[in-house]
This record gives structure tokens, C-alpha cells and sequence, in this order.
């Protein structure tokens, strides 16, 4: 119990498990949380000093009980990392309007959720940091992703306004925009003809994460871009 505590949610084979190694290597105590129990059964037995959460991040309730259940077990978190994602591609007349609403639920009421329920004990004890995994369509809303921009883009606002909120209290609040396709199979798969310098890996997204959130408090970042050297932006 003498080593922090990071709650990651969201924690998948790509990027959730990659920020999962990077915290558990720099000494802390990982709470993943997920919505698939197997999958975070099996990174328990593969990282050390990790333990799996299965929760949906959109049910307030079960966000609270499941925090409540880490600061109990490991230890208020002094780290939260919101990285759960929900996304539907298609423009605004052919996206069914249903997954719009899940997918808010998602990046945005679940980001706040976690927040509400993390802050007090970083609030009290003047210190903390609290990140979410956000990426281009936070930033402009093209044609194709009239289901998931406005939820990413609202995402970054709600983390904007924490951030100036919990900045004076000492709480670190910062927004990774990844300007990328993130390396997994299924981009793999979509994009056959890509070369490997069209990715991002995980571990490079995860590396990031970490340094920002050790920042000294006299140099802190909010908006945090990331992208592969030859992308196009």
C-alpha cells in the first residue's frame, strides 16, 4: 500500500493496456477499469501490481461503487486516466441518433463520473492529476463522424473547465489529443495498404501520458498533441 494508486478506465488491448504497463512500470499501483472481466483477468496475471474493475462507465452508480471499492482495496487514486471510448462513423442523417446518446454517455457523463468521484481526495490532499485520451474529432467535426465529434469535442470542454477549477487546488487536469490512427489489429485490417509509419503505437500515446502527468506544477500542459511524424495536419 505504499505505492500510488492510477485508475485507467477503458482498458483494452490497445491503449489502456499500454498506459497499464507504463504507470505499473513507474511504480505505481494500476485499477483498470473495463467492461470485459477476462481481459483484465489476464492483464492481473501479466502486470504486477495491477487489479481489474469490471465496470461500464456510463452507470453513476456502479462508477461510484467501483471507486469506492479501489480506495478501499489499493487506495485513493492519485491518478485517473479516462481513456473508455465510444464511437459510430457516419454523417448526421445516417447515424442512428441512439448511439450518439450512448456514445456521450461514454466519453463525457462517464469522464465526469470518475472525476466526481476522484477529486475529493486529491482536493484534500492538494495534489493529483486527471487525464482523458481524447483525439482530432475534439477539435473539428468532420462529415463522417457526426455520431463521435461532438461528444469528443464536449469531452475536452468539461476537461477545460475542470482543469480551472481543480488547477488552484493543486490537481493537474490535462487533455492528450491523438491525432493518429492507434495501432490494433482491427486498423491493421481497415487500413491493409497503410505503412507502419502511418500508426501511433500505444506505448508512444502511454509514454506521453506519463510524462505529462509528472510535470513539474510550474510547467503544466493542458492540450497535449500527438501524431505520427508524416501525418498530414
Amino acid at each position: 500500500m505504499d505505492k500510488p494508486v492510477c485508475l485507467i478506465s477503458g482498458v483494452g488491448p490497445g491503449t489502456g493496456s499500454a498506459l497499464t504497463r507504463q504507470f505499473a512500470a513507474g511504480g505505481y499501483r494500476v485499477a483498470m477499469l473495463a467492461r470485459d472481466g477476462s481481459r483484465l483477468a489476464e492483464l492481473e496475471q501479466e502486470i504486477s501490481g495491477t487489479k481489474g474493475y469490471v465496470c461500464d462507465v456510463v452507470d453513476e452508480t456502479l462508477v461510484n461503487d467501483t471507486v469506492a471499492a479501489v480506495q478501499a482495496e489499493m487506495g485513493p487514486p492519485s491518478i485517473l486516466i479516462h481513456n473508455a471510448v465510444g464511437g459510430t462513423f457516419g454523417d448526421f442523417m445516417e447515424i442512428d441518433p441512439a448511439d450518439l446518446k450512448r456514445n456521450f454517455e461514454i466519453n463525457t457523463m462517464g469522464f465526469l463520473y470518475l472525476a466526481r468521484a476522484c477529486t475529493p481526495d486529491m482536493i484534500e490532499g492538494g495534489a493529483g492529476v486527471i487525464m482523458a485520451s481524447g483525439n482530432t474529432s475534439a477539435l473539428r467535426g468532420k462529415p463522417n463522424f457526426a455520431g463521435f465529434a461532438p461528444t469528443k469535442a464536449a469531452q475536452r470542454i468539461l476537461a477545460e473547465s475542470m482543469a480551472r477549477t481543480l488547477g488552484p487546488k493543486g490537481i493537474h487536469v490535462a487533455y492528450i489529443v491523438i491525432d493518429a490512427v492507434i495501432d490494433l489489429p482491427w486498423t491493421r485490417k481497415m487500413m491493409p495498404e497503410a505503412s507502419d509509419d502511418y500508426f501511433i503505437q500505444p506505448a508512444a500515446i502511454a509514454k506521453t501520458a506519463y510524462e505529462v502527468a509528472h510535470q513539474d506544477r510550474s510547467g503544466w500542459s493542458f492540450n497535449v498533441e500527438l501524431r505520427p511524424f508524416g501525418e498530414v495536419w
